[in-house]
């Protein structure tokens, strides 16, 4: 019998990627339990090897992936765990540190040094790029996040992802259709493009931003139906994306750019290159060339130089602008970075939690009756999962990125199913109506199947 290896990934989808790409490397070598398995259901409930994959992002993540190799750590104690294997973001971030506070680890490595990782495990590494076959990890296989580039060449002044993972990296267009390709032959319907920056996407190979050119050439991928851009920053944003998204009927017409301020007093503190009437212009154009696009943004509430004005500038910047969706989080100083280093971080905690809530209160406002203005109205989901006890679709529409933005709940009707059972309907299109909606979440009712998504209106 090979040994067993259990993964862990901690942090954002950026990380899930790494994993899915090591994989194929070293599952000759080991039997892979997925997360979330229970090791106590195998064998004698020993597992050889655990590979957590970490975040160093912020305090919160950071705090998350201490507990969990901490945890492995007591169950290696108790001898449930062979060998701990660590990589990712915190331990790039904390490498001289670590390995004399958590000894129970076997092994650390960084951020960037996935070979070393596959040759720690005994597993085949390719010399140069990893392979575009990816072994899936996560959901039923609908959609799959994709990973165009590697690092940042931005310095924003809160960031510490520069020092964690370098300077920018694109992948080349070819390698990325080959890996969408490979992604399309297993029954992958989505692919949400993810970076530090992916408006920055080919700055480095082809001289130009490229994200329009490699849009385009994934469209041609056949099997792919929509293409997702996440994580677009606003300075310098490559306008050509925006006529191809509203031309495209596979770029869903979902933008998410994390703004973070639009004060110009806390953006120039911030680093960010853009002033707020730049972002409100920039917004503008985005309504204006793609019609019925949705925006998905993140602020970030407590800044150095955020006073009360400040705030209130943000307040009514996000009642103007009336994104669909909206994350925030409070400012945390970080180790390295520019503001740790040459700003007070003098606002109180419970300042900071109180704009941040009412920054939430008025988005939820936001997000509901966006959600309710789409209540009759027809549209094509694709189905990600199911709930087989209630007999439940849940599924999304181009509107809704996996993971951070609501679902659609749709009642499986087997009259209308094609003659699928509930069981196999992840992975397809369907055309619905939609009768419900909460802030997050929408109810609707099947009307039929779909080959390929219809464009909502």
């Amino acid at each position: 019998m090979k040994p067993t290896l259990q993964i862990i990934i901690l942090g954002c989808s950026k990380n899930r990627v790494d994993v899915e790409h090591l994989l194929p490397c070293i599952e000759e070598v080991y039997d892979i339990l997925p997360e979330g398995a229970d090791p106590l259901g195998e064998g004698d409930g020993r597992v050889d090897t655990v590979l957590l994959d970490t975040c160093g992002f912020i305090g919160d993540a950071k705090e998350e992936s201490i507990t969990a190799i901490l945890a492995q750590a007591q169950r290696k104690k108790e001898g449930l765990v062979g060998r701990i294997v660590v990589m990712g973001c915190l331990s790039q971030r904390y490498a001289s540190e670590l390995p004399s506070l958590i000894p129970e680890v076997d092994a650390w490595f960084g951020a960037r040094e996935l070979v070393p990782v596959i040759n720690y495990l005994g597993g085949s590494a390719p010399e140069g790029e990893l392979p575009t076959r990816r072994t899936r990890t996560q959901g039923r296989g609908s959609y799959a996040y994709m990973k165009i580039s590697e690092g940042c060449d931005r310095r924003c002044s809160y960031c510490a992802i520069p020092l964690i993972r370098g300077p920018h990296r694109s992948v080349p267009v070819q390698t990325l259709v080959k890996e969408a390709r490979e992604l399309a032959s297993r029954g992958v319907r989505e692919l949400i493009l993810i970076a530090q920056d992916t408006t920055f996407y080919g700055l480095d190979l082809y001289r130009r931003r490229a994200l329009g050119t490699l849009l385009q050439a994934l469209c041609e991928v056949p099997g792919i139906e929509w293409i997702r851009i996440h994580y677009s920053y606003p300075q310098d944003f490559p306008e050509d994306v925006l006529d191809i998204m509203a031309s495209s009927p596979k770029i869903c017409r979902y933008m998410d750019i994390p703004l973070q301020h639009v004060s110009d007093r806390v953006l120039a503190n911030m680093h960010r290159g853009v002033d707020g009437k730049w972002t409100r212009e920039l917004i503008g154009k985005m309504r204006e060339r793609v019609p019925g696009i949705v925006l998905r943004t993140t602020m970030i509430v407590g800044h150095p130089g955020e006073g009360p004005s400040e705030f209130k500038e943000l307040l009514s910047f996000v009642e103007e602008a009336r994104f669909e969706r909206l994350g925030a989080f409070t400012y945390s100083e970080e180790e390295g970075t520019f503001g740790q280093k040459n700003f007070k971080d003098s606002i109180r905690p419970s300042t900071k939690e109180r704009r941040l809530s009412a920054l939430m209160r008025e988005q939820s406002g936001i997000s509901f009756a966006y959600n309710l203005s789409r209540v009759g109205k027809t549209i094509s989901v694709l189905v990600d999962d199911i709930l087989p006890s209630d007999g439940i679709l849940v599924c999304r529409s181009e509107f809704e990125s996996p993971e951070v933005d609501g679902e659609v709940l749709v009642n499986y009707d087997p009259l209308k199913s094609g003659g699928l059972s509930l069981e196999e309907m992840p992975g397809h299109f369907l055309e619905v109506e939609v009768s419900e909606a909460d802030e997050y979440d929408l109810r609707a009712r099947m009307i039929g199947m779909l080959d390929a998504p219809r464009r909502e209106l």
